[in-house]
């Protein structure tokens, strides 16, 4: 059975606070880690009122706390906006505290622009052309691979697992030549899916953590007992997506019962790019669209994505997911 992992926001609820949020995602990673996802990612993001992961590595700490077998990890950590050092150290905490269970997926792309860059008091432009240099000096601090003028403690001889993000063709060629596995932000950017999962595999170095190429593909993904159901919860994400892409950020709204087709033509285009990478609908066909996915992308792995207004409506999402996936998997045995 292909193995599903969680990618998580830490959505902020219209009428919610911060705090609930926090405590949201640690319930969802219990369910996630009972449910038999291998992986359960917060992402950093900067500047919005709706996502509460901005300190990730923080978060982090919570949601071990609430887990115990489930991996954790960063999906990712864009590293433009901090030092390797810094993360090292972060990162060699966490797998002091969760030891083994510890993921660090590095991103390029800082966000925010120059509003963020002010705030964090970086040239994120400069420090964003440094990113294979600090990938590679930040893999050196968690193994001791090269000589380096200080030691990371912790940090140094931390069994973290580096993976490399991306939704273009940059993140897959430095991917392949450090020999790291690969997640693609499909469930956000697709257009350039098929490219650079052919380039990852095709320019692939192996390397002393890993001898063949390993992908992890992204998909929004919301279940329900029927697909209309499921399209009502996802339009509380939709109806983010739009207000983001509009310059309006804001907090998680309630869900609308035909949003998709009360927007204007150019927002319904917007929408319709991501359905490469969306399942939404009953068991049925949430099922039938991850096996279609995973024949156009051959994935080692799937990362599940999506918010829904009602935790408890991911949660069972996840439940439903996972029940899914597994009865295809039991069909195509027998």
């Amino acid at each position: 059975m292909i193995p599903l992992s969680v990618l998580d926001l830490v959505p902020v609820r219209e009428g919610g606070t911060v705090a609930e949020a926090l405590r949201d995602a640690g319930e969802l990673a219990a369910v996630a880690e009972r449910a038999g996802y291998r992986r359960f990612w917060v992402a950093e993001h900067h500047g919005s009122p709706g996502i509460a992961g901005g300190a990730t590595s923080v978060v982090l700490a919570h949601i071990g706390q609430a887990t115990s077998t489930i991996r954790i990890g960063a999906g990712g950590i864009m590293l433009p906006n901090h030092n390797p050092f810094v993360i090292a150290e972060q990162f060699g905490t966490l797998d002091g505290l969760y030891p083994g269970r510890i993921d660090l997926g590095l991103g390029r792309a800082p966000g925010a622009g120059a509003i963020l860059a002010q705030a964090l008091r970086k040239d994120l432009q400069r420090a964003a052309e440094y990113f294979p240099q600090d990938v590679v000096e930040l893999r050196a601090l968690l193994t001791g691979d090269m000589d380096l003028p200080i030691t990371a403690t912790p940090g140094l001889g931390a069994q973290v697992d580096l993976w490399m993000l991306g939704s273009s063709l940059f993140g897959a060629q430095l991917a392949a030549r450090l020999g790291l596995p690969y997640a693609f932000a499909s469930h956000f950017a697709p257009d350039h899916l098929d490219a650079a999962l052919a380039a990852y595999r095709e320019q692939f170095r192996p390397s002393l953590a890993l001898a063949k190429p390993h992908v992890m593909a992204a998909m929004t993904v919301i279940c329900a007992d029927s697909d209309e159901e499921a399209e009502w919860l996802a339009s509380s994400q939709d109806q983010s997506f739009v207000r983001l892409r509009s310059g309006d950020p804001g907090r998680l709204p309630p869900p609308i019962a035909g949003y998709r087709q009360s927007l204007p033509e150019v927002a319904q285009i917007m929408l319709q790019r991501l359905s490469v990478a969306r399942a939404v609908g009953s068991p049925d066909t949430v099922r039938e669209r991850i096996g279609w996915f995973l024949k156009r992308t051959h994935a080692d792995e799937i990362i599940v994505s999506g918010a829904t207004y009602d935790p408890r409506a991911r949660q069972r999402s996840l439940e439903l997911t996972m029940a899914a996936v597994e009865a295809a998997a039991r069909e195509t045995v027998a």
